[in-house]
């Protein structure tokens, strides 16, 4: 199982701190509107993402959840 992100739309401000704090440049600002009207984060590419977490961690309405692989 890949890590996988998941963005509460309706928590997400469009800060975009978690734009700044994927060092793959996997989350990015949506091009239009949430209901809102904020223009929202969007996970891009799940098959290079690496599960650190520096997207959720950096996000201040805790609206991004990393869901990582389980060790065995």
């Amino acid at each position: 199982m890949m890590p996988k992100i998941v963005i509460d739309e309706a928590r997400c401000k469009g800060c975009g701190l978690c734009t700044i704090a994927c060092t793959r440049k996997l989350v990015t600002l949506s091009d239009s509107p949430n209901s809102f009207g904020y223009t929202v984060a969007v996970f891009t590419d799940a098959d290079n993402c690496t599960g650190c977490a520096l997207c959720a961690e950096m996000c201040p309405d805790v609206a991004i959840t990393v869901y990582k692989e389980q060790q065995k």
